[in-house]
């Protein structure tokens, strides 16, 4: 698989690099934005992961470059730790943001959860995580199995709420986006009604509702339905 790695870092760029290729990856790097968007075009890859702060064209303008002719996932990467710099980067098209200094293990995670084959394609519709099977085409859920399932009655915001997500597994998903797909533009910013719900998901389909696995709340940005939690860790160090 390949990826392109955008920073004017230096040596950000070269312990990426070479911790990437060590793990199998193909890599293509680039010191700034007008580079970034040439390298993407020439070289098409399945994968890129940008900082914001780069010359020429700063990292929200390169994911609006590739959004206009790409649907490649966005991995931004960025010392930014302010919640206006991720909800921008998000809204422009980025799929998903890691802040720096990060682990090297949670940035192989969210690159294997961006570039892994959504489970709701048309040969497979059922998603199963922990005792829950659901299926989006028969808009239906159930615990435990098909030949003794326990229906888990859900309400129609709850199922598009639902969906959005589980549509998107491992890709962080923005509370405007959620709150426009469901009620509008005109409720962009009623993030209340957005926890009720997510709080009622997690009544039904959660183990634990009160300490979430499935439904991750994302501090600040969003939520994220993430099938296996253990692919996730929460330490934070440099890149080696």
């Amino acid at each position: 698989m390949k990826i392109l790695v955008a920073d004017d870092d230096p040596q950000i760029l070269r312990a990426l690099k070479v911790t990437l290729r060590a793990r199998g990856y193909d890599i293509v790097t680039a010191s700034d934005g007008t580079e970034a968007l040439n390298r993407a075009i020439e070289h098409h890859p399945d994968l890129v992961m940008l900082d914001l702060g780069m010359p020429n064209l700063d990292g929200v303008e390169v994911i609006h470059g590739l959004r206009g002719w790409s649907e490649v996932p966005i991995l931004v990467v960025s010392g930014r730790t302010g919640e206006a710099d991720k909800v921008e980067a998000l809204d422009a098209g980025a799929d998903d943001y890691v802040t720096k200094p990060f682990s090297i293990d949670e940035l192989l995670a969210r690159i294997r959860a961006l570039t892994r084959r959504s489970p709701t394609s048309e040969d497979s519709p059922a998603i199963r995580f922990g005792t829950v099977t659901v299926d989006l085409l028969a808009k239906n859920a159930y615990h435990g199995t098909a030949e003794a399932p326990e229906i888990i009655r859900l309400t129609p915001t709850e199922w598009a709420i639902l969906e959005v997500l589980l549509r998107n597994p491992g890709k962080l998903i923005t509370r405007d986006a959620l709150l426009t797909h469901v009620w509008g533009a005109h409720h962009s910013n009623d993030s209340g009604y957005l926890r009720v719900y997510i709080a009622q998901l997690r009544k039904k389909l959660e183990p634990q509702p009160s300490q979430p696995r499935y439904l991750i709340t994302e501090s600040g940005m969003g939520y994220r339905f993430t099938p296996d939690r253990s692919d996730i860790t929460t330490s934070y160090e440099e890149v080696p």
